[in-house]
């Protein structure tokens, strides 16, 4: 039962924060500063996630602006976009002013009377401390990749969570299945998926004792908050 769960971290770029439309922009931004075909977006954005999951693979101890700025070149170059290194940074520029989804800070403002916060993101410090300006709650728990030394899905973010949780009854919410719910389920963490997509789940889920939601203002209702 989730109302058993004293502590709730979250993901937060894709979970909190509406990631994929805070991308498209930037990619947009970009590109009309940089004259690029306007057909070129549509497929930037497409090679973009595992552009970004193979540099985390391969580069785990680069922070995380340098991913993003590998990403927009490793992107650029497949698609013929002619991005020079010291414009590729935009990513990394635009992310602090990325916004959380609507049912964002009123869902936290509900689970925070009753339940210990937490975020748990392959993020660098000073990029998530522009963020948290966007929420009208306070995280008693951060873990970043910075922290960590690397990016989900490997275990390090779940590992010093527990570290720091020790032994309170704990679930993690995230809504990205290759980040977040496949890793904590390996390790036996309870876990909420946000299906904010109504995506295909890799795994019945409910079986595995995974809560299925379409957004956090289902969570608020779940754990009577």
């Amino acid at each position: 039962m989730l109302d058993q769960f004293d502590v709730i971290t979250f993901d937060c770029y894709g979970t909190l924060i509406d990631w994929e439309t805070g991308i498209r922009r930037a990619f947009r931004k970009a590109m009309t500063e940089t004259r690029a075909e306007p057909d070129l977006e549509a497929r930037a954005f497409k090679l973009y996630e595992m552009e970004e999951r193979r540099i985390e693979k391969e580069t785990p101890h680069l922070l995380y602006r340098d991913v993003l700025s590998k990403t927009a070149l490793a992107v650029a170059r497949k698609i013929g976009w002619n991005l020079s290194k010291a414009e590729a940074s935009f990513l990394a520029d635009e992310l602090p002013h990325w916004t959380p989804f609507p049912d964002t800070n009123s869902s936290l403002e509900r689970l925070a009377r009753r339940h210990t916060l937490g975020i748990l993101s392959n993020v660098d410090n000073d990029l998530l401390t522009g963020t948290l300006k966007h929420f009208t709650r306070r995280f008693d728990i951060i873990v970043t990749a910075e922290n960590v030394k690397s990016y989900k899905p490997a275990y390090g973010h779940f590992e010093e969570a527990r570290r720091i949780i020790k032994d309170r009854p704990w679930v993690h919410v995230a809504s990205s299945q290759y980040h977040d719910i496949e890793p904590a389920l390996t390790i036996g963490i309870r876990a909420v998926w946000v299906n904010r997509k109504n995506e295909v789940p890799l795994h019945k889920y409910s079986e595995l004792g995974v809560t299925e939601i379409g957004d956090l203002g289902q969570l608020a209702l779940h754990l009577g908050s």
